[in-house]
């Protein structure tokens, strides 16, 4: 046994994963260069290795899990991990002139994708299980949980950031009567958004949020804010509270978040799924907010991440010989990326927060109703 292998077997061993195994959670290597590709580039070698097909794993979100809850992948800390965390210190990474690259990198790559991953409105964010026994139903349990929390209502003028394929802001507009506008850097998403609401007081934007200066009633945000990145936390604030129409007004953030504060994300995620992406931490956030907004309401629900990704994954499976323009390669990088952050959200080192803020603290006790 190599000296690598022997580091890489006492690596996982407390996780109860092993090289070899033939347990669904155990790792079979299919290529001898895995290991010390692994020792040099960390996480990235690793994510990479898999798309290559130099290793296999039947349930690699329980992999996943295991080595999350063992501690066992914050051993990878390569050399290109500590490149990147000192470039995010010269640089903001997610400064308006690189806004556009993930739309063009992840969200642009084919709405024929997404179509058949997620449901049927196409909401590309955790949906709420509490009640729910399928993603359709939880997704709609999940903009009924946001719609209350704002206390929507018929003729409110609505802002959502980051408006994905329009689904939050059709339904919004269909079922409680709002005039929505959204905003987002993908031009595929907004092709389909508006196709999707031609009918109704929905309008979609190519912008970034931080041209958007109008008044709204409400404002939110969901599974957008991992794209601002901690030099622009602040700025998202001051935007939030500029377009709050009424001292009142009531503003919705549904972010991914992270247990530590950090300036960077992992390396694969970075070059292969979301450039320029990060995830705040709950200092990070209530750090950017102080002076801007009143925090009202914070609601943890981590945990529904897991089914929603799974569902995702599940849904994929039987279509993948429906979308040829998509290699092998390809398919390996999204099972990846789907599985492995099913596992990160099953272990609890990714949270999925909604917080809501007012604009200077309502004049009563904030009391959301028909909360489920």
């Amino acid at each position: 046994m190599s000296s690598a292998q022997r580091f890489f077997e006492q690596l996982v061993e407390p996780a109860d994963i092993r090289i070899g195994g033939e347990r669904p959670w155990d790792v079979r290597v299919h290529d001898d260069r895995l290991l010390h590709r692994v020792l040099a580039t960390g996480t990235l070698g690793l994510g990479e290795a898999y798309m290559d097909g130099w290793w296999d794993c039947d349930a690699i979100d329980e992999m996943v899990d295991r080595a999350q809850r063992a501690d066992a992948v914050a051993r990878f800390r390569s050399p290109l991990t500590l490149v990147q965390v000192a470039e995010s210190k010269l640089r903001n990474r997610q400064a308006q002139s690189r806004s556009f690259t993930v739309g063009e990198r992840h969200y642009d790559i084919g709405n024929d994708l997404y179509e058949r991953m997620l449901d049927p409105k196409m909401i590309y964010s955790c949906g709420y299980w509490k009640a729910a026994d399928d993603l359709e139903a939880a997704q709609e349990a999940k903009l009924d949980l946001v719609a209350n929390k704002l206390g929507l209502e018929q003729g409110m003028r609505v802002l959502d950031i980051g408006c994905g394929w329009g689904g939050a802001a059709h339904y919004f507009s269909q079922r409680f009567g709002c005039e929505v506008v959204g905003v987002t850097v993908s031009h595929e998403q907004v092709r389909l958004a508006r196709e999707r609401s031609h009918d109704l007081p929905v309008e979609i934007r190519v912008q970034d949020y931080r041209d958007v200066d109008e008044r709204f009633d409400r404002i939110y945000s969901i599974g957008m804010f991992e794209h601002v990145g901690s030099r622009n936390y602040a700025t998202y604030m001051q935007v939030v509270r500029r377009c709050l129409a009424d001292a009142d007004g009531l503003s919705l953030l549904h972010t991914i978040g992270g247990l530590r504060s950090k300036r960077s994300t992992d390396p694969w995620i970075e070059r292969h799924i979301f450039p320029n992406s990060m995830l705040p931490s709950a200092a990070q956030i209530t750090e950017a907010c102080e002076g801007q907004l009143v925090i009202e309401d914070w609601h943890n629900f981590g945990a529904d991440y897991d089914p929603t990704l799974m569902a995702w994954h599940a849904n994929l499976i039987p279509v993948w010989d429906d979308l040829p323009d998509y290699d092998e390669r390809f398919r390996r990088m999204w099972r990846y990326y789907l599985l492995t952050s099913a596992g990160s959200f099953r272990a609890r080192r990714l949270q999925l927060w909604q917080i809501v803020f007012s604009r200077d603290g309502l004049s009563d006790a904030y009391r959301p109703s028909g909360i489920r």
